[in-house]
């Protein structure tokens, strides 16, 4: 009976070993990819499928060139695959039968370590979680960082999953007992969407893994205190250990926080208050995060990001960053200063992990190096200040001298990429290194006086002395010169078209010193750079130490170059509940406008007069601008910041939730209303007290009584049941009644104001309710034909007299039924004198409409075809 290859049968059988993973099998320069794995990765990846003599038949084949392979592995991992590289661990040489090969490393979205793989200003973190029948084990890691948290968190699904959400993970290993818990599992698949990895950790006995982890994470034993924890850290390094099959000796930081001394933001908040990305493209240019960002270094800015996932809670920390700062404004010389000298620092965080990681290269450890020069500088400025925050990072920054100095001593200034080239350690560092590139010198000098001296002796002036990769070096003459040549002189090596290739004892003696010695001097240059690389590595966590400080300096001064520019002020903190903004501005907004003449709007909100603002008006008019920059405000001043107004007392605020904008759910099957909804019931199941929630013409999405009646029934709600600060927009001017029974509602409304028929937006929010939408003008302002503008006033006047009527008449139970309402048959009286017979056309076209008996977009249509017939 056939069987398969031997070769076959290697890749079968590594191949059972990660079935979740694209094989990427090095044969000679490519990798190749066989049966399933070939066919969908051609698929994927847009290459030729093949096929190859398995033994049992032909095999479905495809492959990707050893030199670019990192290229596809890029495309199969943004598609959210795995990939697992197999290289061969013997020399063909040695091999006896099949060479021997073995899976070095497997790639998974959440263990990247690629440069090209990674943004610079986003952590890749890896999460998993496990279960103890009571709470929670969440651990996060970014591997490119070598950063690592753990928490323990016990609540509701929803608080879990915001919690897992803050890490916008790229990967989600989960504990297998948690994936049969379908009533996580399901809302976890849906929430976040990324690769989920069901994994059970390989080390038995969790003493011996508990031994492991302590010599990894210092503060291992001091961290994780509970089973669970322990639980959830093995889980993870067990994982990493696994896929990365190398030292993870940069992986060191293990930080064990509480969710719950930081603001939770779940990711409604973070989409709809456009945090990092913006509501409409999904790209950072316009978001919050985008007008923040000043940093000079990388680090800076992934420290940025993760200040604004998590706003702190304590009052004590907010203000020391604020302290900081002031004395930035105080001292313009030294912003200035700070900044020119953070500019050149690299980024320490990724390259310290890529030297402990053992993929760092020679101009790596040169850019770590120039960074580290620039350190001693930045601690003498910081030591000149007056902030006694800046003078204790001055002094807890370790410029790392030794290690510069290795780096110095050792490395050229200006390498190759490649790490096994040569051309890497400096003359001088090696005495054995100097001699063989002596060697290569005097051999290469020798060639060349061999040349002139076979020249002289020949009169040849065309004879050459080269070398090539196959033959080695070679005395070459022209055919037409060959009769010049003494007798017995050289022996022929090898014939060309129009030239012979000769080669002398003398010249074979030389060559094997030259290519031994150039070899050698190669396999030597590695072996020091590896040495100099790991002798870094050694002190991984002094230069993460030295990250983090610079990181944090980056930050706060990145929030000093944006309050100095904008005229921020400092929000006063406190711990009681009034909320009281003072000309508030929306940051982004405010940076993003052609003009200086944004419109500042107070808020006052509390827990005995003012816990609900009630907020009606045209659209088109700032509501939602004006709840966002209440918000914005409140999470900028949580995380140290400054903020756009005159004055700002701000609360400390345990959640916001916000329920903005209109938009369905296609991947996860959910329609306008449903996403609507479910937000609104997000919001009205974690909030308490101390939370601030934005609720946007909730009940929209439905008819208008359904939605009435949720609105208000959610208004009522929140004053009688959570007593969170919020903010309520809507067009439902029936609710403004709201202010008589709920004693802490206040009615408020964006102005405008009427002139000669066109709406003008004052974008000013004043006290009262407001009676009218003007939907007619918004749309009249976004261009609708005239004749429907016209037609709409007039149906609207109808409507709401026939409204009046049925509200007198208790027959009716205040109902309006659109069913039962027949519409004017008053003609649209139109001046005909001068129309086009195109115009008569579409005008006699909407008089025979029936409105009523055609649906909206069948209506729409009709006005999109009169529309084009006009315009031609």
């Amino acid at each position: 009976m056939a069987q398969y290859t031997p070769m076959i049968q290697q890749y079968l059988a590594i191949k059972a070993q990660h079935p979740d993973a694209f094989l990427f099998f090095r044969l000679g320069d490519f990798y190749e990819m066989f049966f399933e794995d070939a066919e969908k990765a051609a698929e994927e990846l847009e290459i030729t499928l093949t096929g190859r003599d398995g033994g049992k038949g032909r095999v479905p084949m495809c492959g990707v060139p050893y030199h670019s392979a990192q290229t596809y592995v890029e495309k199969l991992i943004e598609k959210g695959y795995k990939v697992a590289i197999c290289e061969q661990v013997e020399h063909p040489s040695a091999a006896k039968g099949v060479v021997k090969r073995e899976v070095v490393r497997v790639i998974t979205p959440g263990t990247i370590m690629e440069e090209t793989m990674l943004h610079d200003q986003e952590n890749n973190f890896l999460v998993s979680i496990t279960y103890d029948g009571a709470s929670i084990g969440i651990a996060a890691a970014d591997l490119s960082t070598g950063e690592c948290h753990v928490t323990e968190v016990n609540g509701s699904v929803d608080f879990v999953l915001d919690e897992i959400s803050s890490y916008q993970p790229k990967e989600v290993v989960v504990d297998p007992e948690l994936m049969d818990r379908i009533s996580f599992i399901g809302p976890l698949q849906q929430r976040i969407r990324c690769l989920l990895t069901p994994y059970e950790s390989k080390h038995e006995d969790q003493l011996q893994l508990d031994q492991e982890l302590s010599r990894q994470f210092p503060s291992y034993l001091q961290v994780c205190t509970t089973p669970l924890l322990r639980k959830v850290m093995g889980l993870l390094f067990s994982y990493l250990q696994q896929t990365q099959k190398r030292s993870l000796g940069h992986l060191q930081r293990l930080n064990h926080y509480d969710a719950k001394q930081y603001m939770m933001l779940d990711d409604a908040a973070r989409r709809n208050l456009e945090l990092a990305l913006t509501l409409g493209e999904g790209k950072k240019r316009g978001s919050l995060l985008w007008l923040l960002d000043r940093t000079a270094t990388a680090m800076g800015s992934r420290m940025l990001k993760k200040w604004l996932d998590k706003p702190l809670l304590d009052r004590t920390a907010i203000q020391e960053r604020q302290a900081v700062v002031q004395a930035f404004l105080d001292d313009f010389i030294l912003l200035d200063e700070v900044q020119d000298h953070l500019k050149q620092v690299y980024d320490l965080e990724r390259l310290s992990a890529r030297v402990s990681y053992g993929s760092a290269n020679a101009r790596d450890l040169n850019a770590l190096k120039r960074s580290l020069e620039k350190i001693p500088q930045l601690k003498e400025k910081l030591r000149q200040t007056t902030s006694p925050r800046l003078q204790q990072l001055g002094e807890e920054m370790d410029p790392c001298p030794d290690v510069c100095q290795w780096i110095e001593q050792a490395i050229l200034d200006d390498p190759p990429i490649s790490v096994k080239e040569g051309g890497i350690i400096k003359e001088g560092h090696d005495p054995q290194l100097d001699q063989l590139r002596s060697v290569q010198r005097d051999g290469k000098s020798w060639i060349a006086q061999l040349e002139k001296q076979e020249r002289e002796i020949t009169g040849i002036k065309s004879l050459k002395v080269g070398y090539n990769r196959v033959f080695g070096y070679y005395i070459e003459v022209t055919k037409s010169n060959l009769r010049l040549l003494p007798e017995g002189r050289y022996q022929r090596k090898q014939t060309l078209t129009n030239a012979e290739r000769f080669i002398t004892p003398e010249l074979k003696e030389r060559e094997q010193l030259i290519l031994h010695a150039e070899e050698k001097s190669v396999d030597l240059e590695y072996e020091l750079f590896t040495q100099v690389r790991e002798q870094v590595a050694e002190h991984v966590h002094r230069l993460q130490s030295l990250a983090e400080k610079v990181a944090e300096l980056d930050v706060l001064h990145a929030f000093a170059s944006i309050a100095r520019q904008y005229q921020y002020v400092c929000p006063m903190i406190h711990d009681g509940d009034h909320l009281k903004i003072q000309a508030g501005r929306h940051p982004v907004v405010e940076a993003s406008s052609s003009s200086s003449s944004f419109i500042a709007n107070d808020a006052e909100l509390d827990a005995t007069e003012r816990q609900i603002l009630l907020i009606t008006g045209p659209n088109m008019a700032g509501k939602s601008t004006y709840m966002r920059q209440v918000a914005l405000i409140t999470l900028l001043a949580q995380i140290g910041s400054f903020v756009p107004a005159e004055l700002a007392e701000v609360p400390i605020v345990d959640r916001i939730f916000t329920r903005i904008g209109a938009a369905d759910d296609l991947v996860g099957g959910r329609s306008t209303f449903m996403v609507e909804m479910s937000e609104t019931c997000h919001a009205l199941k974690e909030a308490t007290s101390r939370s601030l929630i934005l609720l946007d013409e909730v009940g929209r999405g439905t008819s208008t009584y359904d939605g009435m009646a949720l609105a208000h029934a959610i208004v009522e709600y929140i004053h009688d049941h959570i007593g969170a600060k919020t903010l309520f927009s809507t067009h439902y001017h029936e609710l403004t009644q709201l202010d008589e029974p709920l004693s802490r509602l206040v009615n408020v409304h964006a102005k405008c104001v009427e002139k000669n028929g066109k709406v003008i937006f004052l974008h000013r929010i004043v006290p009262g309710g407001a009676d009218r939408s003007y939907g007619i003008h918004v749309a009249e302002l976004a261009g609708l034909p005239e004749l429907v503008i016209e037609r709409a006033k007039v149906l609207l006047a109808e409507l709401e007299n026939r409204f009046e009527k049925s509200g007198k008449d208790s027959s009716t139970d205040g109902q309006l039924s659109l069913f039962d309402w027949k519409p004017s048959q008053e003609k649209i009286i139109v001046k005909e004198v001068g129309l086009s017979e195109a115009e008569k056309e579409v005008l006699e076209t909407l008089k025979s409409w029936d409105l009523m008996n055609h649906t909206p977009f069948e209506s729409m249509q009709l006005l999109y075809q009169l529309k084009q017939k006009l315009n031609d």
